[in-house]
């Protein structure tokens, strides 16, 4: 409960797949990692970051994810931070449960002053290569990814925005990808993630729509392989650790623009390391 009436923090995807034990890493690996010897900050990916960051700005942060235990040593780290929150399961799939959780996050914690909007998906990943192609796409990881990507982001945003507008302030920040740009083919070995472009538009229609009432929107694009005990694994990251971004950096963006001054607001962000070309 916010019983000290903090700001809050709505984090949605607030861990991450390729946490020690998430699923992209046990589909990476095959096995759980040890990550005793990275950072606190880096442990759940960007989600955990910008928990972490807003928590120690003073927010009051509420973790999201469809199991609360997947949270849990996240919500811990916070609280020996000094910080506070509390974890709601949410399944973004379900229109019943974003209800039901934004419903609990009114009650115990207030109007969220900032949502993030953080969700991942890693299906698709295991097709194999001669299965490129839409034509073999299996519908439903396209539903998968049209729900996180597309429906998700929409339902959330009717969830929140309109309190935000009464008030006349908040910020809904969307965390993307550099898929979101323009639609590439889907190469082996990765998401489905061309519906992230509708990601991008819906960021960019709501803009329009709510940046005249107060309400700050911007779609963030990550563009590149975000550090964690997953990723930094994986031989690409090992061969060029200099592409590798550290998500407690990418945190720092998003306070930043949720304490922008609203007389010169940036509504799209792109986030490139220094070793890469950025994607177009």
């Amino acid at each position: 409960m916010n019983s000290a009436r903090k700001q809050v923090a709505v984090v949605v995807g607030a861990t991450s797949k390729w946490q020690s034990d998430g699923r992209n890493t046990k589909l990476a690996h095959g096995k759980v990692l040890d990550d005793s010897d990275i950072p606190v900050g880096m442990r759940w990916g960007v989600g955990g970051a910008i928990a972490q960051k807003f928590a120690e700005e003073g927010f009051f942060v509420v973790l999201t994810t469809r199991s609360a235990a997947n949270a849990s040593a996240l919500e811990k780290a916070i609280i020996e931070q000094g910080g506070e929150g509390m974890i709601v399961e949410l399944d973004l799939v379900s229109r019943e449960s974003i209800s039901r959780a934004f419903a609990t996050i009114r009650k115990q914690a207030g109007d969220p002053d900032v949502l993030v909007y953080n969700a991942g998906y890693l299906e698709g990943r295991d097709l194999p290569p001669e299965k490129e192609l839409l034509e073999h796409i299996p519908i439903d990881i396209f539903e998968t990814a049209q729900h996180i990507a597309s429906r998700g982001p929409f339902l959330v945003a009717q969830e929140v925005l309109p309190a935000m507008r009464q008030r006349g302030a908040g910020s809904f920040l969307i965390s993307n990808n550099q898929f979101s740009l323009r639609g590439r083919k889907r190469m082996t070995g990765q998401s489905l993630y061309y519906p992230r472009v509708m990601m991008r538009t819906l960021a960019q229609v709501l803009t329009e729509e709510y940046s005249e009432h107060g309400v700050h929107v911007a779609n963030v694009v990550i563009d590149g392989l975000i550090d964690s005990p997953g990723t930094r694994a994986l031989p690409r990251a090992k061969q060029n650790p200099d592409a590798v971004m550290n998500p407690m950096k990418i945190a720092e963006a998003f306070y930043y623009l949720h304490t922008q001054d609203k007389s010169c607001w940036t509504h799209e962000l792109q986030l490139t390391p220094f070793a890469t070309r950025p994607s177009f």
